[in-house]
């Protein structure tokens, strides 16, 4: 799977000189390398231009990698108001990221705020958003879920990274807490009339939805 991933990546996923040096800061920076694979950034980009995502929410910043894929995805025609939003909680890679992202010539499609998410999402309006991408903390997904119910409008789509949590799922002794927060939102979005969902296994596996 792993070669075959690469080859895709070859292929459809190329990184340019902008994507690579983010992901170079986070190595010189000591950052966690976790940021979205290629192959899934790619993914990301296609389904939102697929619903004709204009206005974005992201949880989850770290140094802006996804957040570049995401803002490539963007239309040229956008609209006050209109583009990424994505949510940071430590204020150095919050920093980071508007110094990357800035030199890669997004900064005017891209906020980057810094905060808990758990205390911007619920300020944010109902149905303000096309689409939601979480990669933050996964012992608290549920909670960001249905937030994103919340702030998605009818037809919006929801996508979650890590969704598989490196096979860890599948396994009945793993209770941690970041396990069992993925296995809960797995449950509450198979159930949920709101939402159309499945997960793909692409990366660490995407976790998309369809707000019904």
């Amino acid at each position: 799977m792993a070669k075959l991933e690469r080859y895709i990546e070859g292929r459809f996923a190329f990184e340019d000189d902008h994507l690579r040096a983010i992901r170079e800061a986070m190595e010189r920076e000591e950052l966690p390398t976790i940021q979205l694979p290629r192959i899934s950034a790619r993914l990301l980009q296609l389904l939102l231009r697929a619903v004709g995502a204009r206005r974005v929410l992201e949880v989850g910043t770290l140094a802006g990698y996804s957040a570049l894929w995401i803002a490539r995805s963007l239309p040229s025609d956008l609209k006050p108001g209109e583009g990424l939003l994505t949510l940071e909680r430590e204020a150095e890679r919050a920093a980071l990221a508007r110094t990357l992202l800035g030199r890669a010539g997004v900064s005017s499609r891209v906020e980057v705020r810094e905060g808990e998410a758990r205390s911007i999402l619920p300020s944010l309006p109902s149905g303000s958003f096309d689409a939601v991408f979480l990669d933050a903390d996964k012992e608290g997904l549920v909670d960001y879920v249905v937030e994103a119910k919340r702030l998605l409008r009818h037809g919006g789509l929801l996508v979650v990274d890590n969704a598989l949590w490196r096979g860890q799922v599948l396994d009945p002794g793993a209770r941690d807490p970041a396990t069992e927060g993925i296995r809960r939102t797995h449950e509450l979005l198979a159930g949920d009339p709101g939402f159309d969902a499945t997960i793909v296994p692409v990366g660490d596996g995407l976790l998309i939805a369809l707000r019904c």
